[in-house]
């Protein structure tokens, strides 16, 4: 007579697919993640203007002004400081805040081309009554070819 041995049942969770999708989802963000445009695309006057030297090592403040009259501001290092399209009253609250952190911040103001003076200046005043001292405007390099 055959003695039949049961076999005991496996309770263990196999986890090399799961280990396989997770490894494929990190490849697929870490492709895509450098995909994302996290500014506002601005065609900026050409200039033939030296960069400004930076004493701190922080990134500056950068407000880009729409042709729309829209403002957004990227505050570059400040975890706090909010990214993107911002109205005119939180914009002088967000900035006076980082000004009385850090008085010598420095704040860039890109415009497109198509922006009027009348803008940009708004802008600036705006900065000045949150307390900023450093403000530069910001342009791209002349390219050789002047058809570009």
């Amino acid at each position: 007579m055959a003695v039949r041995t049961r076999r005991k049942s496996m309770s263990d969770i196999n986890v090399v697919p799961y280990i396989d999708v997770m490894l494929v989802l990190l490849i697929i963000f870490m492709i895509t993640a450098p995909m994302l445009n996290l500014g506002v695309e601005v065609d900026l006057p050409k200039a033939d203007a030296e960069p400004l030297e930076s004493e701190q090592n922080d990134e500056p403040m950068v407000l880009t002004v729409l042709e729309n009259g829209d403002l957004y501001l990227n505050a570059g290092g400040e975890q706090d400081a909010g990214s993107g399209l911002i109205d005119p009253e939180t914009l002088v609250q967000t900035v006076s805040a980082i000004v009385r952190r850090n008085p010598e911040v420095q704040v860039l103001v890109g415009g497109d081309q198509a922006v009027g003076y009348g803008r940009i200046y708004d802008a600036m005043v705006l900065l000045q009554k949150a307390g900023v001292q450093k403000v530069g405007l910001m342009s791209d390099p002349l390219t050789e070819n002047p058809e570009a």
